[in-house]
């Protein structure tokens, strides 16, 4: 696996540890008017879901791939998808989509070059996988921030 790839599936080990951490904790804003670390881990997942349904699968050499959908309203939609979920089952949950993003993005050969929407830009593997992990880091750099402060 290449280290970008390492570096994505890392991000399991992060969130798994929060299984350690009380669940009030975990269910607070970690500020005013933002997210709850449960509600950080379900849209990790809910992305991680989308990716793995609906983009990896159609990664061939050339293909246009389909628009991201709208961040807010997809946001939106993994929250209330998980409304009835504990901390615990979202981790569980997103652990193992995580796995099997990673496996399924460890498949796509490297040399493989696609387009998403309507862009110009042509992504690898490599470089659609960094977008996830950027957004990892940002986000898991909250979730420590905030219990760190807790």
């Amino acid at each position: 696996m290449n280290k970008t790839l390492n570096q994505f599936s890392k991000t399991m080990e992060e969130i798994l540890i929060l299984k350690e951490v009380e669940e009030s904790k975990l269910t607070e804003p970690i500020r005013s008017g933002k997210w709850s670390t449960r509600e950080i881990i379900g849209h990790l997942y809910y992305w991680d879901k989308f990716n793995l349904e609906e983009m990896v699968p159609k990664m061939s050499d050339g293909v246009r791939l389909p628009e991201f959908p709208d961040h807010d309203l997809h946001n939106e939609e993994g929250i209330h998808y998980l409304r009835d979920k504990s901390v615990g089952n979202i981790i569980d949950l997103f652990v193992e989509t995580r796995r099997q993003l990673v496996e399924s993005l460890a498949a796509i050969p490297e040399d493989t070059r696609f387009f998403i929407g309507k862009g110009k830009r042509q992504y690898s593997r490599e470089s659609f996988t960094t977008i996830f992990l950027k957004h990892d880091k940002h986000h898991v750099k909250q979730i420590n921030e905030k219990l760190n402060n807790a």
